[in-house]
């Protein structure tokens, strides 16, 4: 095939999945591609805000934009910064959740703050009031601190160590906390300090609430950058192994019900809009990442601080979207045999 013609076939494909092509175009479509026609698409929009309740959010540069698609065999594509490191934020929920599945069963977290959506604000106190702390799940504030207080350890440190050693192991490398952000989060948490104390009142957590918050407020400020995040969730995508390095991080049995709640629940007040949208499970933060996991394709991460009113980049989302609409990521679209 001449040059000519391998740009006019790639052409085609791209036109055959804008109207609605098959999966098996959507194979056949160049991921390179279509990750750098959403990055130069939307490297220019100037829309939203950088979180400001934490005062260091404030301060990450607006224009940071990175964004990187891993597949099930290890295959990496990016465009724009993808090294610069922001706080995990609530993206880090995911994999703390993951880390107690793990080590003490499904049943460990639908069997206490529970796996249901709120229809509330992420740091909701009526929430919790509402059902005694049980109708809740690990991606709201109460049900994140309350999974960080059942990770396996004798001791803070021990606790601390499962945490990031998780974490390391999803991302393929060693991360560490961006102290400038824990010391600022660490100065405004009175709410999540209330919301654990609440938890603890009815049972959620068994023992030390104040010291969970600490934990949770160290576990959100972990630095990672657009590529780190991508093989967080490309490890989810391929049944928990790390596509990268070939670890086994969690068992591939423990994934879905970690998807699951990423589905019902990982994008704040908008989670069914974006679930409606897209089909993928996915989780944001305030630092502005954003991860979506395409079960047994991909996983993909883009970075963007500027946030929409329910709390998700505006850019990520929109990236995301239209890649994995490109490559056909939505795992409830129809693929013929």
């Amino acid at each position: 095939m001449t040059c000519l013609e391998n740009i006019l076939t790639r052409t085609l494909l791209a036109a055959s999945l804008i109207i609605g092509g098959s999966f098996a175009l959507a194979q056949a479509a160049d991921p390179g591609a279509v990750v750098k026609a959403a990055y130069e698409k939307y490297k220019d929009l100037d829309e939203g805000a950088n979180a400001n309740y934490i005062p260091a959010l404030a301060k990450v540069d607006p224009n940071l934009f990175g964004i990187v698609l891993i597949t099930v065999d290890g295959d990496v594509y990016t465009a724009g910064d993808i090294t610069t490191e922001v706080s995990i934020q609530s993206i880090s929920k995911v994999f703390t959740m993951a880390r107690v599945i793990e080590n003490r069963g499904a049943e460990s977290i639908s069997g206490n703050m529970g796996v249901d959506a709120t229809g509330q604000v992420f740091n909701s106190i009526v929430a919790i009031e509402q059902y005694q702390g049980e109708q809740m799940n690990a991606r709201v504030n109460p049900g994140a601190i309350t999974a960080t207080s059942m990770v396996s350890g004798t001791n803070e440190r021990e606790i601390w160590n499962n945490i990031i050693g998780t974490y390391n192991d999803f991302a393929g490398r060693k991360l560490s906390v961006l102290n400038e952000v824990y010391e600022s989060e660490a100065a405004t948490n009175q709410r999540n300090q209330a919301l654990a104390m609440l938890m603890h009142a009815y049972g959620r957590i068994d023992e030390n609430p104040l010291e969970a918050t600490d934990i949770y407020t160290r576990q959100c400020s972990v630095g990672v950058n657009a590529k780190d995040l991508a093989n967080m969730a490309a490890t989810l995508a391929n049944g928990g192994r790390n596509p990268v390095t070939g670890k086994q991080v969690v068992s591939a049995e423990n994934t879905p019900e970690i998807l699951a709640v990423m589905a019902t629940a990982g994008m704040y007040d908008d989670s069914g809009q974006w679930l409606y949208q897209t089909g993928l499970p996915a989780k944001s933060g305030v630092g502005g990442g954003i991860i979506a996991v395409s079960p047994g394709k991909f996983g993909i991460a883009a970075i963007s601080p500027p946030l929409d009113e329910a709390g998700n980049s505006i850019r990520a989302q929109k990236a995301i979207a239209d890649i994995s609409n490109a490559l056909g990521g939505n795992p409830y679209e129809y693929q013929p045999r």
